[in-house]
């Protein structure tokens, strides 16, 4: 085991105002007149499941872009291997999403949950900064219970 390390306050901030789309979308399942409000106010896309899968789309391809970044830092076989894995999330979003709330919720937790063992994988070679999994298993896990709500509520 390693030792835990700092996770800058900057990243950890980012990461944390980064859930509110995720939060926001399950409050508003959660209590449906909140969504109806939000709906009304804002718009529909705003409120319940629809905030999250959008957001969680740009999320996965974002996510894809981190991704590549922490592959240039491999050696050339290691790092080809991460380039084809750092578009992964971008594309599963691209092609699993869309076909309604539930079938897009459902893919968009498989995603997440496959992008949490991408970040491991490029941090155990050493790509990733030290404190990146004490950052995203967190994060990854209030998306996660967000997405579920979404899902299943």
């Amino acid at each position: 085991m390693l030792p835990r390390m700092t996770i800058p306050r900057s990243a950890l901030a980012l990461g944390i105002a980064g859930l509110i789309p995720f939060v926001w979308g399950a409050i508003t399942v959660l209590a449906p007149d909140l969504g109806l409000w939000t709906a009304q106010t804002i718009g529909p896309r705003f409120a319940g499941p629809y905030v999250m899968l959008f957001y969680g789309a740009i999320i996965l391809a974002f996510m894809s872009g981190v991704l590549w970044g922490f592959a240039t830092r491999l050696d050339d076989t290691r790092a080809a291997m991460g380039y084809v894995l750092s578009v992964i999330p971008a594309l599963w979003a691209f092609f699993m999403t869309g076909g309604g709330p539930t079938g897009s919720g459902i893919s968009l937790i498989a995603g997440f949950a496959g992008i949490l063992g991408l970040d491991w994988l490029f941090w155990h070679h050493g790509a990733a900064p030290g404190w990146w999994m004490q950052l995203r298993v967190p994060l990854t896990v209030v998306v996660l219970v967000c997405l579920a709500i979404g899902v299943f509520a």
